[in-house]
C-alpha cells in the first residue's frame, strides 16, 4: 500500500521522492486497517503479473462537522490515495476500487464525498459524477 501511495505522490508536481517516511508510516496504518467500524478504509487490487504486489489502491475516511442544510448529520466521505501501479494502468481497477469505496461510505450515511484529482484522474472522477468546486483551501504546517 505505501508503495502505490509514493506513486501517487510521486505525480504529483512538487512531490518529494523520499520514501523514509515508509517506516513510521506502516504500524499506523496496520493499526488504523484492524479497526472493523473505524472511519478509514481501504481497497486494493492485487496484481495479475506480480504475485504478492498491488496493482491498484483507493482509500477514505468519514469525517464529522456539526451538521448544516444539505448534511444535517455533519459526515463527509473524503477519497485520497487512489493510485495505480504504472504497469496495471486501464483496466478498471481504480474504478472497482472507487466503485467499493462510495458503496462503504453510503453504508455509513454519507451523502457528500469529497477528493482532489490530478489532470489524469479527473476523467474517472467526472464518469462516476463528480463536480468540481470552489477550492477555499488554506494549509498551515504545524
Amino acid at each position: 500500500m505505501l508503495r502505490l501511495r509514493q506513486v501517487m505522490i510521486d505525480s504529483m508536481a512538487d512531490a518529494d521522492p523520499s520514501t523514509a517516511w515508509h517506516i513510521e508510516s506502516l504500524p499506523v496504518l496496520k493499526e488504523r486497517l484492524a479497526e472493523a467500524d473505524g472511519d478509514f478504509a481501504a481497497f486494493v487490487v492485487d496484481h495479475p503479473e506480480r504475485a504478492g504486489a498491488l496493482a491498484a489502491l483507493v482509500c477514505g475516511t468519514v469525517e464529522y462537522r456539526i451538521g448544516k442544510a444539505g448534511n444535517p448529520r455533519g459526515v463527509t466521505g473524503f477519497v485520497f490515495s487512489v493510485a495505480t501501479d504504472p504497469e496495471a494502468r486501464r483496466r478498471g481497477y481504480a474504478r472497482a476500487g472507487m466503485t467499493a469505496l462510495l458503496e462503504w461510505f453510503r453504508e455509513r450515511g454519507v451523502r457528500r464525498v469529497q477528493l482532489t484529482a490530478s489532470a489524469e484522474a479527473r476523467a474517472l472522477y467526472d464518469a462516476l459524477g463528480f463536480l468540481p468546486k470552489p477550492d477555499p483551501l488554506l494549509e498551515l504546517k504545524l
